[in-house]
């Protein structure tokens, strides 16, 4: 498990920065758009490619692919995988030029789909739509670049893929800053950004593809019976887990769709703390689970699998249970801090904290989701995930209806966490029930212990931190200082105080017996 420990290590360093490049992307963001009528304007745009960019490419293409990809690799040829994957780039290409196509016309009624009270101001919803036009193509070039990432991982190469996103982020804070005396210019410059992040992504790896002999020409017909027949299974198994995969962000449509009849900024105040959420997410969970794909596909038939499985769980546990309540104890300090410049209102702070505590709920077992599910996609299943990712999103639809109109926007971030919840306990059930998993013995004392010291990690938090006007008055440096002060001393408090309940972090390293 100590490699398996590295390769999450170096994943997770290299999506870190690429998150810090987010995070510097939305601070700017926040300086030159606010939460304004234009910051939601160009989040909803930009929403639209990104979410077929998670339907087509993230998590449902590496969970079709990676697992035959490694199944071709270790029983035929090298050229008979290049071969396979030639098929599925030519294939899976123009599937999404069409798709791509298909977008840019009807991105009217997509507009209308996600934030249908922009229909009631005419000259936002044009600007939504044009800007949502432009940015489509870029679906073409990441989806391209998720594929390559795919490849990648199978090979063990984990750094490059996960740094490609730095590109985007650097790429959009240059352009939002260039057009700081013209903000009405914003957004299309950041359009035109995004177009430019994605032929980059693209580039950026090809030598890496090259190096390990898989940069074939893309193919329509297939050159024999093996490779048309692996290619076919990655398409059986891409079907189910991009419907999969959508029940997320039709999620996140709905919390938007119902923000766009709330006031002027809902949308940029949840967009701003669900972003600080995917902050966590992104550095561990994304990177936990683009190591262990790879390594629960070669272990499907052992022993190995339910271990690995457990191993993951539990280290989801470690790092992210005191992770939500250090993002619930410290919402606000962290929005006032990282977002309170330029535009962005003393309003909009407070919302977004708000926001950002609520979503805290759900971070544990979204990141729990990941791991289970991609037990699930390791043994070639996608289909059952995607049950249970539209029950989640039944209970979502059903519990953001109940409480947008009391919560407003905080009742929309609490509806993703129940979602999460009921989505994580039935994966668990789910591979239980299919004998892939039990949980090994140790996990009631883990949990008290692991909760044990995330309470008094966040009552020490909750002593320390100032009131939330003081916040606002400090200087940025100063809040920016103490903000760091806190998170490193929170961190101290809750290892120290594992060790102290009794759990060697050493254990956690190795397999459990």
């Amino acid at each position: 498990m100590l490699v398996l420990l590295k390769s999450v290590s170096v994943t997770a360093g290299m999506t870190g920065l690429s998150r810090i490049a987010g995070l510097a992307r939305d601070i700017v963001f926040a300086n030159v758009l606010g939460d304004r009528a234009v910051a939601d304007v160009f989040f909803v745009a930009f929403r639209l490619p990104n979410m077929f960019r998670r339907w087509s490419a993230e998590g449902a293409f590496s969970a079709a692919f990676v697992p035959v990809f490694n199944q071709f690799r270790g029983q035929y040829t090298h050229t008979q995988a290049s071969h396979l994957l030639a098929l599925v780039l030519g294939r899976f290409g123009l599937a999404l030029l069409v798709l791509c196509a298909l977008c840019v016309l009807g991105a009217e009624w997509l507009v209308t789909l996600i934030a249908p009270n922009f229909r009631n101001h005419p000259a936002q919803f044009a600007e939504t739509v044009a800007l949502a036009q432009l940015m489509f193509p870029y679906l073409f070039c990441v989806s391209l670049v998720a594929l390559a990432a795919a490849v990648l991982n199978s090979c063990g190469r984990f750094g490059l893929p996960a740094a490609a996103p730095i590109v985007l982020n650097l790429c959009l804070i240059a352009s939002a800053l260039g057009m700081l005396e013209t903000l009405a210019e914003v957004p299309y410059a950041l359009g035109i950004a995004v177009l430019v992040a994605g032929v980059v992504q693209v580039l950026m790896l090809l030598p890496a593809l090259k190096n390990q002999g898989f940069l074939p020409r893309p193919r329509l017909r297939a050159p024999d019976a093996d490779s048309a027949s692996g290619c076919r299974r990655v398409l059986q198994l891409l079907g189910p887990g991009i419907l999969g995969q959508s029940a997320g962000q039709i999620n996140l449509l709905v919390g938007t769709a119902l923000a766009s009849f709330l006031v002027t900024g809902s949308i940029a105040w949840l967009n701003y703390s669900e972003r600080l959420l995917q902050f966590p997410i992104g550095v561990f969970g994304v990177a936990l689970v683009t190591v262990i794909l790879p390594e629960l596909a070669r272990r499907r038939d052992t022993p190995l699998f339910a271990d690995t499985l457990d191993w993951a769980l539990r280290w989801v546990l470690l790092i992210c249970l005191p992770a939500t309540l250090g993002l619930a104890v410290l919402a606000f300090p962290l929005i006032a801090t990282i977002y309170y410049h330029g535009n962005f209102s003393e309003r909009g702070v407070a919302m977004t904290a708000a926001a950002l505590a609520a979503y805290a709920f759900g971070l544990l077992p979204i990141v729990w989701v990941k791991v289970l599910s991609a037990g699930l996609f390791a043994d070639q299943n996608t289909r059952t995930p995607m049950r249970i990712a539209f029950v989640a999103v039944g209970v979502n639809v059903a519990v953001s209806l109940a409480l947008f109109v009391p919560l407003k926007h905080i009742g929309l971030a609490l509806a993703l966490g129940v979602a999460g919840w009921v989505n994580a306990g039935l994966l668990l059930a789910a591979l239980y029930r299919r004998r892939l998993f039990r949980l090994k013995p140790g996990w009631e004392v883990l949990v008290i212990r692991v909760a044990a010291a995330g309470v008094v990690m966040a009552a020490g938090l909750w002593y320390l931190q100032m009131p939330p006007q003081e916040w606002l008055l400090m200087p940025v440096l100063e809040r920016g200082f103490y903000l760091l002060g806190l998170i490193g001393g929170g961190a101290a408090v809750y290892f120290m105080a594992l060790k102290l309940f009794g759990l060697e972090l050493a254990t956690m390293w190795r397999r459990p017996a």
